[in-house]
């Protein structure tokens, strides 16, 4: 039976009971899991829906109509990146700036809570499953889906799978690189991780961007595509928890990584979908402006 030690070293053996802090610790682990393996199948099936059929939704396919007749596929895809990236780093760079001020009453309490209740065991476990998000063995997961996806798109644009997967993780390092260095909040005592979490972000843009080609090599089903984006954001999930409990970030940098990751897939997905040509044409021309038929005598 696990017990949990005080920072002065004391236990709770001599009750012979699981101290109630560390139960708490468990609960939020198995909430890291349960907690988007209900989220995510409510939202593809109610809200999902709505945003697909949104004005802003049809706007974008406006702009990607616009985009793509002007430059190309391949033109408006890199347009798409390079905008899409400039806007994350926008977006994410003042929400790092807010995160930063909840350190002291968010992020410390937090961190001592954790620090003052590990447990040998599970923090073996977690520090061995938060290892997932490193960039070494997702370099390797990157290389062996890029090569086997080009394969198996050997009898059409190969090499947006051979492109796509390196970029991804390319674009989410640097990206990643610059809101560190412009925020630059420091890091906890015990590791250098800052916001945003890397581990979360590389998680959720591999998978995800793995995910998509997938689904734009095989006919997978509504209930497929659903349960393939709810095993996804389980990942990311426990990969925040994991980078929590294995002292690697303070709780905003986790909180910071699932917003940046999130906002980046959307990009890369977008920048795939635009450059295979499957981006659902706009509910109204492009071409605004009306026409108007003339006769003569």
């Amino acid at each position: 039976m696990a017990t949990c030690h005080g920072r002065d070293g004391a236990s709770d053996r001599s009750t012979g009971r699981r101290c109630p802090a560390v139960v708490l610790i468990y609960a939020l682990g198995a909430a890291s899991v349960l907690v988007p393996a209900v989220l995510i199948p409510v939202a593809a099936t109610r809200w999902a829906p709505a945003a697909q059929r949104s004005r802003a939704a049809d706007r974008l396919r406006v702009a990607v109509a616009g985009l793509t007749g002007a430059l190309g596929r391949n033109g408006a895809a890199l347009v798409v990146l390079l905008a899409g990236s400039a806007a994350v780093v926008t977006v994410c760079w003042p929400l790092g700036e807010a995160l930063s001020r909840l350190e002291p009453s968010v992020d410390h309490p937090v961190f001592d809570y954790v620090h003052a209740r590990r447990v040998d065991g599970w923090a073996e476990v977690n520090s061995f499953v938060t290892a997932l998000g490193d960039r070494y063995p997702l370099k390797w997961v990157t290389v062996v889906a890029a090569v086997g996806f080009a394969i198996a798109w050997r009898h059409r644009r190969w090499w947006i799978p051979l492109i796509a997967l390196p970029m991804q993780f390319v674009v989410e390092q640097y990206t990643q690189q610059i809101l560190a260095v412009t925020v630059n909040r420091g890091h906890p005592p015990t590791d250098v991780g800052t916001y945003p979490s890397g581990g979360c972000a590389r998680v959720m843009l591999t998978f995800g961007v793995i995910a998509v080609l997938a689904g734009l090599t095989w006919n997978v089903s509504r209930r497929g595509r659903i349960a393939i984006a709810t095993a996804l954001a389980v990942l990311v999930s426990v990969e925040g928890y994991t980078r929590i409990y294995a002292e690697k970030h303070w709780l905003t940098d986790v909180l910071g990584g699932w917003i940046f990751g999130a906002l980046l897939l959307g990009v890369l997905v977008l920048t795939v979908l635009v450059a295979e040509g499957r981006v659902r044409p706009p509910a109204r021309s492009v071409h605004v402006a009306p026409v108007e038929a003339t006769t003569t005598a």
